[in-house]
């Protein structure tokens, strides 16, 4: 794509991931012939870095607008007993890792929420965390005591990212690949990633929905 969409239109979906296969999955996980809006699929890189500067790059090349929502999604890490790899987290606010980080709130969730529930899946909802590093163990427990549910590296930097360049929507919607029970060592290896692979491949229709129900003024 190239050059700015023109400002009557409908402004385009951003959805931002780290990694090739979570890409690979957000692309291709609409029905056959299924009609959604325009959709830019952002592959950022691993960390909070990598992520908040491919997003502010993005949102100034002109391939989407100043209105655009931004949805960071892909893999995450469950910290509360209990879940398990398939299960869905949808934020209500992102932290991100350093210790006096401010909270990015997610006002618009509700849609997604029940979009989500609708299609069967196990939906979470709370607070994500950001890391710079994989989390295991006892740092795992200490942040779900800290109030969050689930941590991933790039959310809460995407986010910030995107309220930075302007008033917008924006969400993060993050598929459990491991949880305390259920540790991994390499996405896609083991029944675990294969599974969230699979449930993050089926919620890009609902991200239309949710684009679709944001048409009226954003508050």
């Amino acid at each position: 794509m190239t050059g700015r969409p023109p400002t009557d239109a409908e402004p385009p979906l951003l959805i931002a991931c780290a990694l090739g296969i979570e890409r690979f999955a957000l692309r291709r996980g609409g029905a056959a012939g299924e009609a959604g809006p325009r959709v830019v699929t952002l592959r950022t890189g691993m960390g909070p870095q990598a992520a908040e500067r491919a997003l502010t790059e993005a949102l100034r090349a002109g391939s989407v607008t100043e209105r655009s929502p931004v949805v960071a999604s892909g893999f995450c890490a469950g910290l509360a007993p209990g879940m398990r790899p398939g299960d869905v987290v949808v934020a209500e606010a992102t932290r991100g890792h350093h210790a006096a980080a401010p909270e990015t709130p997610c006002r618009d969730n509700g849609p997604l929420l029940r979009a989500l529930r609708e299609r069967g899946l196990t939906v979470h909802s709370g607070l994500l965390c950001g890391s710079d590093h994989v989390v295991r163990g006892a740092e795992r427990a200490e942040l779900h005591a800290a109030g969050a549910v689930a941590v991933d590296m790039e959310s809460a930097a995407t986010l910030r990212a995107a309220r930075a360049a302007g008033r917008r929507p924006v969400a993060a919607v993050r598929v459990v690949v491991d949880a305390p029970e259920h540790e991994l060592v390499r996405i896609g290896t083991v029944r675990g990633g294969i599974s969230a692979f699979r449930v993050l491949r089926s919620v890009l229709p609902v991200f239309h929905e949710w684009h679709r129900s944001l048409l009226l003024p954003w508050r």
